[in-house]
Parts: structure tokens; C-alpha cells; sequence
């Protein structure tokens, strides 16, 4: 019977081309977007790799600056005074990481000149997040204690300045400065391990920037656990309470706040400063926005159904005729949907494979590695066949309760 059913079930696909056509398109252009943006987001928001111990850090990259009596204002990025006076001495931080974001710099080698992207680190930085060391070693305390003129290079850039060569043990010059090469990583695209090149934070010509609370940097703060992180979080709000300005005539009032990378989008989307920083309204606009995305699709699949099956009235009249069951009926038709669901989610998910593999190798998004979201197929699958069944269900059930008389007529 199942097999007869499939048969039948292939035929009317072969013999009404352009509905199983736009059937298809529907089903698959809705899973491969879903698909592909999940698949970002949670590259972004919920990492593995270099930073798989994202649940256990929060982040901070901007202070607030306000005075009780006055109407002075200053938001910006995080001087590393405020960093080694106000976050390091935190008791629910195993680690507290300075660094600074990337900057272009240029590398000159014997007549070339080559941008890259480099940041000064901290040897904390490299404990927190969890970098793939290909050849020689990160950098550490003692590089930082004795200042050392040292860098680490992620591949791909080893690669362009120095070809064919022997990496380690390389010297160039960037911003003035020459440093040598002690280790190379793997390429990373997440926020906070992007970079090209990383040299010591203490590398800098002057050591002003450890007298400044406003600068170029961030911070990571690692809890001693997950279970950690919501103390983590209040401590650090109270850490604000204590900072004291250089002119409190000026800014007398700080407020910062650790963040999960999901919050701190959020935070810098909305300019939101509750605690979570409107992460749960971000998630909430997102998670509305995809379900309105399938809704549309999966109403033009149902009206396509629907038209679809009107269409059979004279075959069902047929088969009724020479005694085929309503249920026989409705079993049949609804077969027929989900089967083209099926064939749908899985062209969907080889083209969302490609799709992401193409993103990986185009250079549009450096350094990209990114992997399908499995739970996200079954369920964007899933619903797809609660709209396929229902939209063959409802439209199966009428026409089975036709009289033949009248499903030959086509009266519907």
C-alpha cells in the first residue's frame, strides 16, 4: 500500500511540474535562509573553539561617564587603568584580560608594505580564549615583565609576509617598531581573537596609557565557573561605584557593566542599560522576525495545496467511485505533502551547507568558520510539516467526503 501510495504520490509530482516546482522553492529558500542565518548567530553569539569558554567570560568595552551636578556626558572604550585598578582585583574572576582592539597598522619589508591588523595583549588574553598554536608559542608574563619586542602571527598572515619561509625567528617593522615572530595561530574571525598580528600590551613607546581610565581597550573577565558568572556580574556593577576620576569636577559617576556576547550586541544596538542590556527584547524581535519569515512561505504552500488538491476532484471522484475509503483518501494526499517536505528540507539543507562553505572561502567574512546548526534543520523541518500536513489535511478531508456524483462535477 505505502509503496503505491509513493508511486501515485511521484506521478502527480511529474505530472503538475511548475505547483511541485514552486512547491519546492518555498520549502527550500525558507530553510536555507533559516538555515544560514542561525548558523551566523550562533557562530557569533554562542561560539565553540577560540572561544569556547564564552559561557564562563563577560566582557566590557565601554565606560559611561556622568557628574550628579552637571550635564557632561562621556561614553567611550576603557583606559587600562581602569582595567588594573577596578576589574583585576575582582574575587569572582579567575582571569581579567586587557586588550586593545585591532588596529591597521603597516608592516614594511625590504620595499613592500603590507596592512595588517594588530592588537596589544595581555598574557591573561591568552588563557581566556583558546587559540590553536601551530608553530612556536603565545605570549606570556615574562614577555610582558621584561618587554619584550615579540609577536604572534595567525597563518594567514605568516603566510603573506614571510612565503616559503621559516617563520619563526622573522623580524618586521609595524608602526615603527620592529618585533620578532615567537609563534603562529590559526586564522579566527570571532570579536574578540580577531586580529592579525598580536604583540605585548607593555610593547608601547610610553607607558602612559597604565595612568589613563579612558583608551583604546576591552576587557575579558573569567569566572572560576558558569555557576559564577550572575556574582561576576554584580560585583562588577559595584566595581563601578568605586572609580574615582582624576577630575571629579568633570565625571564623578561611572557605570559599565559585564556583558555576554549576546548582551553586549544588544547593549550596543539599543543603547539599552538594564542589567541584561535588552538582550531578551533583541532575542524576542529576532525569534518574532524568523517566524513571520516561515509564516509567508508556509501560507503560499498551503494556498498552493489547497488549489492543488481542488484540482483532483474528478480523480477522487474517480477512485471513490470504484470504492477507495476517505481515509484511503486523506492518507494519500497528505503523503503527498510530506513527502514534498522531505524532498524540500533536504535539498534545503545541501544548499545551506553550500551556502556557508561558499561564505567560507569567499573572504567575504575573514577568516569564517562556521557549521550547520542541526537542531535548527529538524525544527525549521518540523514546522514545515506541521503547514504541509495541515494544508493537505483540511482540503483531503473535504474533498473525501464528497459524493462521487459531485467530485466528478467538480462541485468542491
Amino acid at each position: 500500500m505505502l509503496r503505491n501510495y509513493l508511486l501515485t504520490a511521484w506521478k502527480v509530482f511529474m505530472r503538475r511540474k511548475l505547483f511541485t516546482a514552486i512547491n519546492l522553492l518555498c520549502i527550500v529558500l525558507t530553510l536555507v535562509v533559516l538555515l544560514v542565518v542561525t548558523a551566523l548567530l550562533q557562530n557569533t553569539f554562542y561560539p565553540t573553539g577560540v572561544e569556547g569558554k564564552s559561557d564562563r567570560f563577560v566582557q566590557m568595552v565601554m565606560l559611561q561617564s556622568t557628574h550628579t551636578g552637571k550635564s557632561s556626558r562621556r561614553t567611550g572604550t576603557l583606559g587600562y587603568k581602569l582595567v588594573d585598578r577596578y576589574l583585576k582585583p575582582l574575587k569572582h574572576a579567575e582571569l581579567v584580560s586587557a586588550a586593545s582592539f585591532p588596529q591597521t597598522v603597516s608592516v614594511y619589508q625590504e620595499g613592500q608594505v603590507s596592512e595588517v591588523m594588530m592588537r596589544q595583549v595581555d598574557a591573561e588574553y591568552w588563557k581566556i580564549l583558546d587559540f590553536n598554536v601551530l608553530s612556536g608559542r603565545v605570549l606570556n608574563a615574562d614577555d610582558l615583565q621584561q618587554g619584550r619586542m615579540v609577536a604572534v602571527l595567525n597563518q594567514s598572515t605568516a603566510r603573506k609576509l614571510f612565503p616559503g619561509q621559516q617563520y619563526l625567528g622573522q623580524k618586521f617593522s609595524a608602526g615603527g617598531q620592529v618585533f620578532t615572530v615567537v609563534g603562529v595561530v590559526a586564522d579566527e574571525m570571532h570579536v574578540n581573537a580577531f586580529s592579525d598580528i598580536w604583540v605585548p600590551i607593555t610593547s608601547q613607546p610610553s607607558s602612559d596609557y597604565k595612568n589613563n581610565l579612558f583608551g583604546p581597550y576591552m576587557a575579558m573577565m573569567m569566572a572560576h565557573s558558569v555557576e559564577e558568572v550572575p556574582a561576576l556580574k554584580q560585583e562588577i556593577l559595584k566595581a563601578a561605584a568605586t572609580v574615582q576620576y582624576d577630575d571629579p569636577t568633570i565625571f564623578d559617576t561611572a557605570k559599565f557593566w559585564g556583558d555576554s556576547k549576546l548582551q553586549l550586541f544588544a547593549r550596543t544596538l539599543l543603547s539599552d542599560q538594564t542589567e541584561d542590556g535588552g538582550a531578551a527584547k533583541l532575542l524576542s524581535g529576532v525569534v518574532a522576525v524568523m517566524l513571520l519569515f516561515m509564516a509567508l512561505p508556509a501560507l503560499n504552500l498551503i494556498n498552493l495545496n489547497v488549489g492543488r488538491i481542488m484540482e483532483r476532484s474528478s480523480e477522487i471522484g474517480v477512485r471513490k467511485a470504484f470504492g477507495a475509503t476517505g481515509r484511503q483518501l486523506v492518507a494519500q494526499l497528505v503523503l503527498e505533502n510530506v513527502l514534498l517536505c522531505l524532498i524540500g528540507g533536504a535539498i534545503g539543507l545541501l544548499l545551506a551547507a553550500g551556502v556557508l562553505w561558499w561564505l567560507e572561502g569567499s573572504g567575504l567574512i575573514p577568516y569564517l568558520k562556521v557549521h550547520l546548526n542541526l537542531a535548527v534543520f529538524g525544527y525549521g523541518l518540523l514546522i514545515t510539516l506541521v503547514f504541509g500536513v495541515l494544508s493537505g489535511v483540511i482540503p483531503a478531508w473535504k474533498m473525501s467526503r464528497l459524493a462521487p456524483v459531485h467530485a466528478l462535477k467538480g462541485n468542491a
